[in-house]
């Protein structure tokens, strides 16, 4: 059973995630900056936002 609002699909530009990826492999950015590149990438791809965050260990803030 589903809840809540369906999740829009994510359209990314090539542009767009040749910058992201080399957030993601940068070492100079800061830690939270290529988390949230790690977490856009990986929403373009997958339908879940559990399964995103579940693959790369992060949750809700509390």
């Amino acid at each position: 059973m589903r809840t809540g609002r369906p999740k829009a699909p994510l359209t990314i530009s090539s542009d767009e995630r040749t910058q992201l990826t080399a957030i993601t492999r940068s070492r100079s950015f800061p830690a939270a900056l290529t988390l949230r590149a790690k977490i856009v990438l990986a929403c373009e791809l997958e339908t879940s936002n559990v399964i995103v965050a579940t693959r790369l260990g992060v949750g809700p803030i509390r």
